[in-house]
């Protein structure tokens, strides 16, 4: 496989970046500083309570990566984490090791098969 190849399939076009190793790319999908109740309360970074995971999706990925996918959203430790800035947008680089896990696709149904 060519390095043009490589590059074209670990990670898209808007990142000019080539992931090494294990290392995966994420773009975090809100901001774990700041949360928000669901009645509408802001609870500021400050504010001390359980460690919380966060998401992110997956925008680039290392040639040893195995069991995540460039697209997968996957839940991380915010607080582990180095942060990096790529054309105007925050990113976090992380191993695959530090992924606690992979968001499952939603079947056709809508359910997840998960029951509580």
């Amino acid at each position: 496989m060519s390095t043009a190849a490589s590059r074209t399939s670990t990670a898209p076009a808007s990142v000019p970046v080539r992931m090494l190793f294990d290392r995966l790319l994420v773009q975090p999908e809100v901001d774990a500083a700041e949360r928000q109740t669901s009645a509408g309360l802001v609870i500021p970074a400050t504010a001390k309570g359980p460690k919380r995971l966060a998401w992110a999706v997956v925008v680039a990925k290392g040639e040893h990566v195995r069991q995540v996918a460039v697209g997968d959203r996957v839940l991380f430790d915010p607080e582990e984490r180095a942060e990096v800035e790529l054309g105007g947008t925050d990113y976090v680089l992380l191993r695959e090791r530090d992924v606690h896990g992979v968001s499952e696709k939603e079947s056709d149904a809508g359910a997840t098969g998960l029951y509580l």
